[in-house]
């Protein structure tokens, strides 16, 4: 049996060991000398490499015109169900809903009935009591009467007094008057129909000023304040504008949401109690810069931002959107001035040489 092939076959089988995984013990055993890898590190690669072109904006911050967005509905100003104080037959003709009232005006009417004839009784009683009290107080005082009959003229007296009180109370209460200027949301009570106490005449309501009802969370809560500029668009495309004029102290129990209310003129009443709104409450002291929405772009981890020029190169600045606009997004988180990359943002990277062409601010 012939072993020349075999151990030729392993000599080059360990040749080729030594001479791929291991080199450089095989090169040190030759003497040969070898010079270590030269390593070029991602910024020199980045440093070596021909500046990119860009366009630049030198943007400065602004004020924002920042707010938040409430769904909610329109609420009538005032509403009220006007109710008779005593009980009577309605001797008025009734007023249709929709009529237009002021202040003080006569809404329904009961009949008197006896009423009258009763404060007539009561006068009469009265003056009775008058005179016994002065007969009473001249007897006191000659030695004829007792203290004690003095006073009990004085309490006929002040009960007369008090009877002739009530019965004038109960003719003034036969007439029903508006509380407040509004529009009728019901007939007033009909001609001859019988009033118990406690019934309603009429329904009121008051459209000018109207109110915008919303609710918002507890972090929304937070950044408002009653005074501030607010306004709505109603579900019919008109849009209103007014003044935050209540924030609840307390919070819905069920959906940790607190109410807030937005005063909003209504001089023509188009505005209906009830309706959609979307509303929108501004906020204020939150400065940004208005950048086109190209502008923003992502760095490797998938952080939202925008690339600046630092110097001679590029470098990458987290952003947060603000508002957005017909003219752009507003951004936070840059400096006061910054010169943000709005073309090319995407062909560089931190570190880079940039070749800059400046854009004039668009404000």
């Amino acid at each position: 049996m012939r072993f020349t092939p075999l151990l030729t076959a392993a000599l080059v089988c360990a040749f080729t060991y030594m001479l791929i995984l291991e080199r450089d013990a095989l090169l040190a055993f030759a003497g040969a000398e070898t010079e270590p890898p030269v390593e070029e590190t991602v910024e020199q690669r980045i440093e070596d490499k021909p500046p990119v072109s860009v366009l630049v904006l030198k943007s400065e911050a602004q004020p924002v015109a920042r707010g938040i967005v409430l769904r909610g509905q329109t609420a009538a100003f005032r509403l009220l169900d006007v109710k008779a104080e005593t009980s009577g037959q309605v001797i008025s003709p009734p007023l249709r809903a929709g009529t237009l009232v002021g202040e003080g005006e006569l809404l329904c009417e009961l009949d008197p009935g006896t009423r009258e004839a009763t404060l007539a009784e009561a006068e009469a009683r009265l003056a009775e009591a008058q005179a016994n009290n002065n007969v009473s107080a001249s007897l006191v005082q000659k030695g004829y009467a007792s203290e004690t009959t003095a006073i009990s003229r004085v309490a006929a007296l002040q009960a007369a007094q008090a009877v002739v009180e009530r019965a004038k109370k109960e003719l003034e209460q036969l007439e029903i008057h508006a509380p407040f200027s509004g529009l009728l949301e019901s007939d007033t009570a009909e001609f001859g129909a019988l009033l118990q106490t406690g019934g309603t005449c009429a329904r009121v309501i008051a459209l000018d000023p109207i109110k915008l009802v919303g609710y918002a969370t507890e972090q929304q809560v937070q950044r408002i304040s009653v005074g501030g500029p607010a306004g709505a668009r109603l579900i019919g495309g008109q849009e209103v504008r007014g003044k935050l004029t209540f924030i609840s102290r307390s919070a819905d129990p069920l959906t940790r949401t607190f109410r807030v209310e937005v005063t909003v003129p209504n001089e023509d009443l188009s505005i209906r109690d009830g309706s959609t709104a979307e509303i929108y409450i501004a906020l204020h002291g939150e400065t940004g810069h208005l950048l086109p929405q190209s502008a923003l772009t992502l760095n490797d981890h998938g952080q939202l931002g925008v690339r600046i020029v630092d110097g001679e190169t590029a470098e990458f600045i987290g952003v947060t959107i603000l508002n957005e606009s017909p003219d752009g997004v507003w951004v936070g988180g840059l400096p006061e001035q910054a010169e943000v990359i709005i073309v090319g943002q995407e062909y560089v990277v931190s570190g880079r040489r940039v070749t800059v062409t400046y854009q004039k601010d668009a404000s």
